[in-house]
């Protein structure tokens, strides 16, 4: 049996592909491949997959990461060209290397991610600049999801302005168990509607131990 971890693309292909239905299009990219994937035991054993860290849906991606376990002792060379060859449209695949089979799992590893937010074309660079100044001023930002309360500003750990034309934003968000910042409420807070901007993952933040 062998791990490897793939870092990959998200297109706008498949930026409307929730990430259940990830997992089903890399179990038929393996299927294509003809490269055997290693099931979990139980009464309803499951591929064995494992995302770095959930895509909110509609958004695309040159950050993302999947371990996968498989029964195959072909070279990590060969495994490599099988998957490049047969990604579908919506996956450019960048890297595909073994990991020690008893590694730390994925998802525990995502300290933070980076996002790059292109907004629309009538937001004024000027207001956005001042609200972004203003929201980092501030010790407390209280939110409330899914009927709980949290504070949003610890989590964002820088939020500038990356370019004027197109005004684009940068922003590293916090992504630990238990509090993870999401763009589209950091968006929110500085008055930005999420569905008129274009969200890119860039970069997922590992903690390597």
């Amino acid at each position: 049996m062998q791990r490897i971890r793939i870092s990959y693309n998200k297109g706008i292909e498949l930026q409307y592909t929730g990430n259940l239905d990830m997992h089903k299009v890399w179990e038929r990219i393996f299927r294509r491949a003809c490269l055997p994937l290693a099931y979990s035991q139980g009464f309803h054993p499951q591929p064995k997959l494992q995302q770095a860290a959930p895509l909110p849906l509609g958004f695309t991606s040159k950050a993302e990461i999947l371990d996968v376990w498989l029964d195959s002792d072909e070279s990590i060379e060969e495994i490599s060209k099988k998957i490049v060859s047969t990604a579908q449209p919506g996956i450019t695949v960048r890297e595909v290397k073994n990991i020690p089979l008893l590694s730390e799992p994925l998802p525990n590893l995502v300290t933070a991610s980076e996002y790059l937010i292109t907004c629309d074309e009538d937001l004024e660079p000027a207001l956005i600049q001042n609200s972004i100044q203003e929201f980092l001023a501030k010790t407390g930002i209280e939110r409330e999801r899914r009927g709980k309360p949290y504070d949003l500003r610890p989590l964002v750990q820088s939020l500038t302005v990356e370019s004027a034309h197109p005004l684009t934003l940068k922003m590293l968000l916090s992504s630990l168990p238990g509090a993870t910042g999401r763009p589209e409420e950091v968006l929110e807070e500085l008055k930005v509607d999420p569905f008129t901007v274009d969200i890119d993952r860039t970069l997922l933040v590992l903690n390597q131990l």
